[in-house]
């Protein structure tokens, strides 16, 4: 069981690291997102949360390796899928692009969950 909550944080981890291309420029995050990054303001913002969510995933992913860690990782985790599922539900009318974005964070939070029932039984077993 130990290795399933592990397992579960690099999923997360790799599904957080993905969006990390976007530090690349503009015509990568066009491709991420479906949208014009055009203007300057909004390209820096895109790209800062980029680098934002590289740090997460390479967190997560060191996390699924030391478990002095991993209690605080999923709650970095849940918070950055949670938040997302809630804004991308409450806003409405994304397009393709987000909707594989929040395909990809119910995985996200399939995986916290598995892992945190493995986390807990695995503590319970000693």
């Amino acid at each position: 069981m130990r290795y399933v909550v592990s397992a579960m944080l690099v999923v997360v981890a790799v599904i957080h690291l993905l969006p990390l291309s976007g530090v690349l420029g503009n015509e990568r995050l066009a491709v991420l997102y479906g949208l014009s990054f055009n203007e300057p303001n909004l390209a820096i913002l895109m790209r800062h949360r980029a680098v934002l969510f590289g740090l997460l995933g390479l967190f997560l992913l060191f996390a699924a390796f030391w478990p002095p860690f991993q209690t605080v990782a999923f709650i970095a985790g849940f918070i950055s899928v949670v938040s997302f599922l809630w804004l991308a539900w409450s806003v409405g009318s994304y397009n393709a692009q987000i909707a594989r974005v929040v395909i990809a964070d119910i995985v996200a939070i399939a995986c916290l969950i598995i892992g945190v029932v493995a986390q807990v039984y695995v503590r319970h077993r000693g």
